[in-house]
Protein backbone atom coordinates (compact mmCIF):
# COMPACT_ATOMS: atom_id res chain seq x y z
CA UNK A 1 0.00 0.00 0.00
CA UNK A 2 2.98 2.34 0.64
CA UNK A 3 1.21 4.20 3.40
CA UNK A 4 2.28 4.70 7.02
CA UNK A 5 0.12 4.36 10.07
CA UNK A 6 -1.36 7.77 9.45
CA UNK A 7 -2.92 6.30 6.34
CA UNK A 8 -4.09 3.03 7.88
CA UNK A 9 -7.27 1.59 6.41
CA UNK A 10 -10.01 0.32 8.67
CA UNK A 11 -12.63 -1.95 7.08
CA UNK A 12 -16.04 -0.35 7.19
CA UNK A 13 -14.68 3.03 8.12
CA UNK A 14 -15.75 4.59 4.81
CA UNK A 15 -19.38 3.79 5.66
CA UNK A 16 -19.01 5.41 9.05
CA UNK A 17 -17.25 8.66 8.18
CA UNK A 18 -20.03 10.43 6.31
CA UNK A 19 -22.83 10.02 8.89
CA UNK A 20 -20.52 10.83 11.80
CA UNK A 21 -19.25 13.95 10.04
CA UNK A 22 -22.86 14.81 9.38
CA UNK A 23 -23.60 14.63 13.09
CA UNK A 24 -20.53 16.70 13.89
CA UNK A 25 -21.82 19.36 11.57
CA UNK A 26 -25.17 19.15 13.30
CA UNK A 27 -23.43 19.72 16.62
CA UNK A 28 -22.00 22.94 15.26
CA UNK A 29 -25.21 24.01 13.57
CA UNK A 30 -27.21 23.45 16.72
CA UNK A 31 -25.18 26.17 18.42
CA UNK A 32 -26.00 28.59 15.58
CA UNK A 33 -29.74 28.09 15.26
CA UNK A 34 -30.45 31.38 17.00
CA UNK A 35 -29.49 33.14 13.76
CA UNK A 36 -32.74 32.22 12.05
CA UNK A 37 -35.81 33.52 13.86
CA UNK A 38 -37.83 30.55 12.70
CA UNK A 39 -35.28 28.17 14.23
CA UNK A 40 -34.73 29.70 17.65
CA UNK A 41 -33.73 26.89 20.01
CA UNK A 42 -35.51 27.29 23.31
CA UNK A 43 -33.63 26.51 26.52
CA UNK A 44 -35.65 23.28 26.80
CA UNK A 45 -34.44 21.90 23.43
CA UNK A 46 -31.25 20.02 24.30
CA UNK A 47 -30.33 18.57 20.92
CA UNK A 48 -26.92 20.21 21.07
CA UNK A 49 -26.08 18.43 24.32
CA UNK A 50 -27.33 15.12 22.91
CA UNK A 51 -25.06 15.49 19.90
CA UNK A 52 -22.09 16.60 21.98
CA UNK A 53 -22.48 13.61 24.30
CA UNK A 54 -22.59 11.26 21.32
CA UNK A 55 -19.37 12.71 19.91
CA UNK A 56 -17.74 12.33 23.34
CA UNK A 57 -18.84 8.70 23.56
CA UNK A 58 -17.48 7.75 20.14
CA UNK A 59 -14.42 9.96 19.59
CA UNK A 60 -12.02 7.44 21.17
CA UNK A 61 -13.46 4.34 19.44
CA UNK A 62 -11.33 2.58 16.82
CA UNK A 63 -13.21 0.75 14.02
CA UNK A 64 -10.32 -1.71 13.63
CA UNK A 65 -10.59 -3.04 17.20
CA UNK A 66 -12.81 -5.80 18.48
CA UNK A 67 -15.93 -4.58 20.22
CA UNK A 68 -16.21 -1.39 18.17
CA UNK A 69 -19.66 -2.27 16.81
CA UNK A 70 -21.07 -3.08 20.25
CA UNK A 71 -19.82 0.17 21.80
CA UNK A 72 -20.89 2.26 18.82
CA UNK A 73 -24.42 0.83 18.94
CA UNK A 74 -24.60 1.56 22.68
CA UNK A 75 -23.67 5.16 21.95
CA UNK A 76 -26.27 5.41 19.17
CA UNK A 77 -29.00 4.08 21.46
CA UNK A 78 -27.99 6.59 24.13
CA UNK A 79 -28.10 9.34 21.47
CA UNK A 80 -31.54 8.20 20.33
CA UNK A 81 -32.86 8.08 23.91
CA UNK A 82 -31.56 11.60 24.52
CA UNK A 83 -33.32 12.95 21.43
CA UNK A 84 -36.55 11.25 22.47
CA UNK A 85 -36.41 12.94 25.87
CA UNK A 86 -36.13 16.37 24.28
CA UNK A 87 -38.40 15.77 21.29
CA UNK A 88 -41.37 17.80 22.57
CA UNK A 89 -39.22 20.87 23.14
CA UNK A 90 -37.53 20.55 19.74
CA UNK A 91 -40.57 20.41 17.47
CA UNK A 92 -39.93 22.33 14.27
CA UNK A 93 -36.17 22.42 14.89
CA UNK A 94 -34.38 21.37 11.68
CA UNK A 95 -31.22 20.37 13.54
CA UNK A 96 -33.23 18.03 15.75
CA UNK A 97 -34.96 16.38 12.81
CA UNK A 98 -31.69 16.04 10.88
CA UNK A 99 -30.15 14.35 13.90
CA UNK A 100 -33.03 11.90 14.06
CA UNK A 101 -32.47 10.97 10.41
CA UNK A 102 -28.71 10.62 11.00
CA UNK A 103 -29.27 8.30 13.94
CA UNK A 104 -31.63 6.14 11.90
CA UNK A 105 -29.12 5.88 9.05
CA UNK A 106 -26.26 4.92 11.37
CA UNK A 107 -28.34 2.35 13.25
CA UNK A 108 -29.22 0.75 9.92
CA UNK A 109 -25.65 0.78 8.61
CA UNK A 110 -24.22 -0.77 11.79
CA UNK A 111 -27.12 -3.24 12.22
CA UNK A 112 -27.86 -1.83 15.67
CA UNK A 113 -31.00 -3.02 17.44
CA UNK A 114 -33.24 -0.36 18.93
CA UNK A 115 -33.38 -2.21 22.22
CA UNK A 116 -30.29 -2.94 24.30
CA UNK A 117 -27.79 -1.38 26.66
CA UNK A 118 -26.72 2.22 26.26
CA UNK A 119 -23.44 4.00 26.97
CA UNK A 120 -22.82 6.18 29.97
CA UNK A 121 -22.26 9.82 29.16
CA UNK A 122 -18.97 9.50 31.13
CA UNK A 123 -17.09 6.79 29.24
CA UNK A 124 -14.07 5.00 30.66
CA UNK A 125 -11.17 5.60 28.26
CA UNK A 126 -9.18 2.39 27.72
CA UNK A 127 -6.00 2.26 29.79
CA UNK A 128 -2.71 1.72 27.95
CA UNK A 129 -0.72 -0.63 30.20
CA UNK A 130 2.64 0.52 28.78
CA UNK A 131 1.96 4.22 29.33
CA UNK A 132 2.48 5.53 32.87
CA UNK A 133 0.44 8.65 32.19
CA UNK A 134 -2.48 6.56 30.91
CA UNK A 135 -2.36 4.18 33.86
CA UNK A 136 -2.55 7.02 36.37
CA UNK A 137 -4.61 9.68 34.59
CA UNK A 138 -7.32 7.68 32.82
CA UNK A 139 -9.11 6.88 36.05
CA UNK A 140 -12.87 6.38 36.12
CA UNK A 141 -15.06 9.36 36.65
CA UNK A 142 -16.92 9.35 39.94
CA UNK A 143 -20.36 7.85 39.80
CA UNK A 144 -19.90 5.56 36.80
CA UNK A 145 -19.61 2.49 38.98
CA UNK A 146 -17.14 0.79 36.67
CA UNK A 147 -13.41 0.51 36.26
CA UNK A 148 -10.57 0.59 38.76
CA UNK A 149 -10.41 2.95 41.73
CA UNK A 150 -9.38 6.47 40.83
CA UNK A 151 -5.64 7.18 41.17
CA UNK A 152 -4.33 10.41 42.66
CA UNK A 153 -2.36 12.61 40.31
CA UNK A 154 1.28 11.39 40.40
CA UNK A 155 4.07 13.60 41.69
CA UNK A 156 7.14 14.06 39.49
CA UNK A 157 10.72 14.78 40.58
CA UNK A 158 13.60 16.47 38.78
CA UNK A 159 17.35 15.90 38.92
CA UNK A 160 20.08 17.64 36.92
CA UNK A 161 23.88 17.47 36.61
CA UNK A 162 26.10 19.90 34.70
CA UNK A 163 29.35 21.84 34.85
CA UNK A 164 32.10 21.18 37.42
CA UNK A 165 29.81 19.30 38.40
CA UNK A 166 26.76 20.97 39.89
CA UNK A 167 24.00 18.69 41.14
CA UNK A 168 20.34 19.53 41.62
CA UNK A 169 18.77 16.69 43.60
CA UNK A 170 15.24 15.32 43.60
CA UNK A 171 14.72 17.40 46.75
CA UNK A 172 15.80 20.62 44.97
CA UNK A 173 19.03 20.76 46.96
CA UNK A 174 21.84 22.34 44.93
CA UNK A 175 25.39 21.09 45.46
CA UNK A 176 28.80 21.35 43.82
CA UNK A 177 30.78 18.14 44.20
CA UNK A 178 34.09 16.44 43.39
CA UNK A 179 32.79 12.89 42.74
CA UNK A 180 35.69 11.89 40.51
CA UNK A 181 35.22 8.54 38.77
CA UNK A 182 31.98 6.56 38.39
CA UNK A 183 29.01 7.50 40.59
CA UNK A 184 25.33 6.44 40.60
CA UNK A 185 22.85 9.26 40.12
CA UNK A 186 19.76 7.03 40.15
CA UNK A 187 19.45 3.37 41.13
CA UNK A 188 15.98 1.95 41.70
CA UNK A 189 13.83 -0.95 40.54
CA UNK A 190 13.07 0.72 37.21
CA UNK A 191 16.05 2.84 36.22
CA UNK A 192 19.79 3.13 36.80
CA UNK A 193 21.84 6.18 35.78
CA UNK A 194 25.59 6.32 36.31
CA UNK A 195 28.00 9.13 35.42
CA UNK A 196 31.79 9.18 35.17
CA UNK A 197 33.59 12.41 36.01
CA UNK A 198 37.18 13.47 35.28
CA UNK A 199 39.25 16.41 36.60
CA UNK A 200 38.90 19.56 34.52
CA UNK A 201 41.99 21.50 35.64
CA UNK A 202 45.23 20.55 37.38
CA UNK A 203 45.30 21.48 41.04
CA UNK A 204 41.51 21.81 41.38
CA UNK A 205 39.17 19.24 42.88
CA UNK A 206 36.43 20.14 40.38
CA UNK A 207 35.48 17.50 37.80
CA UNK A 208 33.09 17.28 34.85
CA UNK A 209 31.14 14.45 33.23
CA UNK A 210 32.55 12.63 30.21
CA UNK A 211 30.45 9.44 30.31
CA UNK A 212 26.80 8.61 31.04
CA UNK A 213 25.32 5.10 31.26
CA UNK A 214 21.56 4.58 31.56
CA UNK A 215 19.86 1.22 32.13
CA UNK A 216 16.10 0.91 31.65
CA UNK A 217 15.15 -2.28 33.44
CA UNK A 218 12.66 -4.82 32.02
CA UNK A 219 9.04 -4.02 32.79
CA UNK A 220 6.20 -6.52 32.33
CA UNK A 221 5.43 -6.89 28.60
CA UNK A 222 6.38 -3.29 27.79
CA UNK A 223 10.10 -3.54 27.18
CA UNK A 224 13.18 -5.68 27.57
CA UNK A 225 16.23 -4.15 29.20
CA UNK A 226 17.51 -1.15 27.26
CA UNK A 227 20.96 0.36 27.77
CA UNK A 228 22.06 3.79 26.57
CA UNK A 229 25.63 5.04 26.80
CA UNK A 230 27.14 8.39 25.85
CA UNK A 231 30.76 9.52 26.05
CA UNK A 232 32.46 12.73 24.99
CA UNK A 233 32.22 13.11 21.18
CA UNK A 234 29.90 10.10 20.94
CA UNK A 235 26.31 11.03 21.76
CA UNK A 236 24.40 8.33 19.87
CA UNK A 237 20.76 8.44 18.81
CA UNK A 238 20.31 4.73 19.58
CA UNK A 239 20.57 2.25 22.42
CA UNK A 240 23.66 0.03 22.62
CA UNK A 241 21.76 -2.75 20.81
CA UNK A 242 21.29 -0.45 17.80
CA UNK A 243 17.56 0.12 18.27
CA UNK A 244 15.95 3.54 18.69
CA UNK A 245 12.76 2.37 20.43
CA UNK A 246 11.19 -0.46 22.39
CA UNK A 247 7.75 -1.96 22.78
CA UNK A 248 5.40 -3.60 20.31
CA UNK A 249 4.75 -2.50 16.73
CA UNK A 250 1.59 -0.61 17.67
CA UNK A 251 2.72 1.35 20.73
CA UNK A 252 6.26 2.45 21.55
CA UNK A 253 6.98 2.23 25.26
CA UNK A 254 10.43 3.86 25.02
CA UNK A 255 12.17 5.85 22.29
CA UNK A 256 15.09 8.20 21.54
CA UNK A 257 14.82 11.57 19.81
CA UNK A 258 17.90 13.21 18.33
CA UNK A 259 17.39 16.95 18.72
CA UNK A 260 20.82 18.03 17.46
CA UNK A 261 23.29 15.69 15.78
CA UNK A 262 25.93 14.58 18.27
CA UNK A 263 24.96 17.33 20.73
CA UNK A 264 21.47 16.79 22.14
CA UNK A 265 19.28 13.70 22.58
CA UNK A 266 16.12 12.98 24.55
CA UNK A 267 14.98 9.60 25.84
CA UNK A 268 11.28 9.12 26.56
CA UNK A 269 10.32 6.05 28.60
CA UNK A 270 6.52 6.31 28.51
CA UNK A 271 6.00 3.04 30.38
CA UNK A 272 7.55 4.54 33.54
CA UNK A 273 6.85 8.23 32.85
CA UNK A 274 10.55 9.14 32.57
CA UNK A 275 12.12 11.80 30.34
CA UNK A 276 15.91 12.23 30.12
CA UNK A 277 17.81 14.99 28.30
CA UNK A 278 21.51 14.54 27.51
CA UNK A 279 23.73 17.18 25.93
CA UNK A 280 27.37 17.69 25.07
CA UNK A 281 28.78 21.19 25.44
CA UNK A 282 32.47 21.58 24.75
CA UNK A 283 34.22 18.46 26.06
CA UNK A 284 31.68 17.50 28.69
CA UNK A 285 28.16 16.10 29.10
CA UNK A 286 25.10 17.33 30.97
CA UNK A 287 22.05 15.41 32.17
CA UNK A 288 18.48 16.25 33.20
CA UNK A 289 15.89 13.69 34.42
CA UNK A 290 12.19 13.84 35.22
CA UNK A 291 10.70 10.80 37.01
CA UNK A 292 7.57 9.90 39.01
CA UNK A 293 8.23 10.04 42.74
CA UNK A 294 6.66 6.66 43.48
CA UNK A 295 9.06 4.95 41.07
CA UNK A 296 12.09 6.97 42.17
CA UNK A 297 11.42 5.77 45.73
CA UNK A 298 11.26 2.10 44.73
CA UNK A 299 14.66 0.95 46.03
CA UNK A 300 16.08 -0.91 49.03
CA UNK A 301 18.87 -0.22 51.51
CA UNK A 302 21.52 -1.64 49.16
CA UNK A 303 20.73 1.13 46.65
CA UNK A 304 21.00 4.12 48.98
CA UNK A 305 24.04 5.66 47.25
CA UNK A 306 22.15 7.79 44.75
CA UNK A 307 23.30 11.35 44.18
CA UNK A 308 19.92 12.45 42.79
CA UNK A 309 18.13 11.10 45.85
CA UNK A 310 20.53 11.83 48.71
CA UNK A 311 23.06 14.28 47.29
CA UNK A 312 26.84 13.96 47.41
CA UNK A 313 28.61 12.53 50.46
CA UNK A 314 29.93 15.27 52.74
CA UNK A 315 33.51 14.35 51.91
CA UNK A 316 32.77 14.97 48.22
CA UNK A 317 31.22 18.42 48.61
CA UNK A 318 33.03 21.47 47.23
CA UNK A 319 30.37 23.96 48.30
CA UNK A 320 29.73 24.69 51.96
CA UNK A 321 25.97 24.74 52.60
CA UNK A 322 25.31 26.36 49.25
CA UNK A 323 28.40 28.61 49.14
CA UNK A 324 31.07 27.76 46.58
CA UNK A 325 34.69 27.74 47.72
CA UNK A 326 37.29 29.76 45.85
CA UNK A 327 38.16 28.12 42.53
CA UNK A 328 41.84 29.16 42.77
CA UNK A 329 42.62 27.61 46.16
CA UNK A 330 43.68 24.34 44.55
CA UNK A 331 46.07 26.14 42.21
CA UNK A 332 47.83 27.77 45.14
CA UNK A 333 49.17 24.38 46.08
CA UNK A 334 50.65 23.65 42.68
CA UNK A 335 54.19 24.57 41.72
CA UNK A 336 54.92 27.72 39.72
CA UNK A 337 55.67 25.66 36.60
CA UNK A 338 52.43 23.71 36.94
CA UNK A 339 50.43 26.92 37.38
CA UNK A 340 52.05 28.53 34.36
CA UNK A 341 51.30 25.47 32.23
CA UNK A 342 47.66 25.46 33.31
CA UNK A 343 47.26 29.17 32.60
CA UNK A 344 48.86 28.78 29.17
CA UNK A 345 46.33 26.08 28.24
CA UNK A 346 43.20 28.00 29.11
CA UNK A 347 41.78 31.48 29.06
CA UNK A 348 41.88 33.62 32.18
CA UNK A 349 38.69 35.25 33.46
CA UNK A 350 38.59 37.91 36.12
CA UNK A 351 35.52 38.07 38.31
CA UNK A 352 34.29 41.01 36.27
CA UNK A 353 34.80 39.39 32.86
CA UNK A 354 33.34 36.09 34.08
CA UNK A 355 30.26 37.90 35.38
CA UNK A 356 29.87 39.69 32.08
CA UNK A 357 30.19 36.43 30.14
CA UNK A 358 27.61 34.64 32.31
CA UNK A 359 25.16 37.54 32.04
CA UNK A 360 25.14 37.11 28.24
CA UNK A 361 22.91 34.04 28.65
CA UNK A 362 21.79 33.98 32.29
CA UNK A 363 19.69 37.01 33.18
CA UNK A 364 18.68 35.96 36.70
CA UNK A 365 21.49 35.81 39.25
CA UNK A 366 20.35 32.53 40.72
CA UNK A 367 22.44 29.46 41.47
CA UNK A 368 22.82 28.70 37.76
CA UNK A 369 24.48 32.09 37.26
CA UNK A 370 26.82 31.55 40.22
CA UNK A 371 27.62 28.03 38.95
CA UNK A 372 28.56 29.57 35.61
CA UNK A 373 30.78 32.05 37.43
CA UNK A 374 32.47 29.28 39.41
CA UNK A 375 33.09 27.21 36.28
CA UNK A 376 34.60 30.06 34.27
CA UNK A 377 36.92 31.05 37.11
CA UNK A 378 37.90 27.41 37.62
CA UNK A 379 38.48 26.37 34.01
CA UNK A 380 38.58 29.44 31.79
CA UNK A 381 36.40 27.45 29.37
CA UNK A 382 33.56 29.60 28.00
CA UNK A 383 31.61 26.46 27.01
CA UNK A 384 30.53 26.16 30.64
CA UNK A 385 28.45 29.31 30.18
CA UNK A 386 26.29 27.59 27.56
CA UNK A 387 26.25 24.42 29.67
CA UNK A 388 24.74 26.36 32.59
CA UNK A 389 22.23 28.04 30.28
CA UNK A 390 21.14 24.70 28.74
CA UNK A 391 20.90 23.14 32.20
CA UNK A 392 18.57 25.96 33.23
CA UNK A 393 16.41 25.51 30.12
CA UNK A 394 16.24 21.73 30.55
CA UNK A 395 15.20 22.23 34.17
CA UNK A 396 12.44 24.60 33.08
CA UNK A 397 11.29 21.98 30.56
CA UNK A 398 11.20 19.06 33.00
CA UNK A 399 10.76 20.46 36.51
CA UNK A 400 7.10 20.06 37.54
CA UNK A 401 6.90 23.09 39.87
CA UNK A 402 7.53 26.48 38.34
CA UNK A 403 7.68 28.17 41.73
CA UNK A 404 10.77 26.08 42.55
CA UNK A 405 12.69 26.78 39.36
CA UNK A 406 15.05 29.43 40.67
CA UNK A 407 17.29 28.71 43.64
CA UNK A 408 19.29 31.60 45.05
CA UNK A 409 22.44 31.48 47.18
CA UNK A 410 21.73 31.26 50.91
CA UNK A 411 23.23 34.67 51.59
CA UNK A 412 23.98 37.14 48.83
CA UNK A 413 26.33 39.21 51.02
CA UNK A 414 28.56 36.13 51.27
CA UNK A 415 29.56 36.72 47.67
CA UNK A 416 31.26 40.02 48.53
CA UNK A 417 34.23 38.55 50.42
CA UNK A 418 34.41 35.91 47.68
CA UNK A 419 34.91 38.68 45.11
CA UNK A 420 37.46 40.61 47.15
CA UNK A 421 39.56 37.59 48.05
CA UNK A 422 39.47 36.15 44.56
CA UNK A 423 40.61 39.39 42.97
CA UNK A 424 43.41 39.68 45.54
CA UNK A 425 44.44 36.09 44.80
CA UNK A 426 44.49 36.67 41.06
CA UNK A 427 46.44 39.90 41.46
CA UNK A 428 49.03 38.19 43.64
CA UNK A 429 49.34 35.35 41.16
CA UNK A 430 49.95 37.74 38.24
CA UNK A 431 52.54 39.75 40.24
CA UNK A 432 54.38 36.49 41.00
CA UNK A 433 54.41 35.56 37.30
CA UNK A 434 55.70 39.03 36.27
CA UNK A 435 58.47 38.93 38.83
Amino acid sequence: MGMGRAGSYYPGAERLISPVLHLLVLCTLSSLTHIGESQVQTPQCRIQKCTTDFVSLTSHLNPSLDGFGTEFCKALRAYSACTQRTSKSCRGNLVFHSAMLGISDLMSQRNCSKDGPTSSTHPVIPIEPCNYHSRHHQAIRPGTGTGAPEHPRPTYLFCGLFGDPHLRTFKDHFQTCKVEGAWPLIDNNYLSVQVTNIPVVYGSSATATNKITIIFKPYQECTDQKVYQAVTDDLPAAFVDGTISGGDSETRSIWILEKSLGRHVEIHAAYIGVTIIIRQQGRYLTLAVRMPEELAMAFDETQDLQLCMNGCPTSERIDQEGHLQLPMLGLQQASFQQQARVEAQRGVFTLESASRKCREQLEVKDIYFHSCLFDLLTTGDANFTTAAYNALKDMETLHPKREHWHIFPNSAPGLRPFSLLLNALLTGFLITVLL
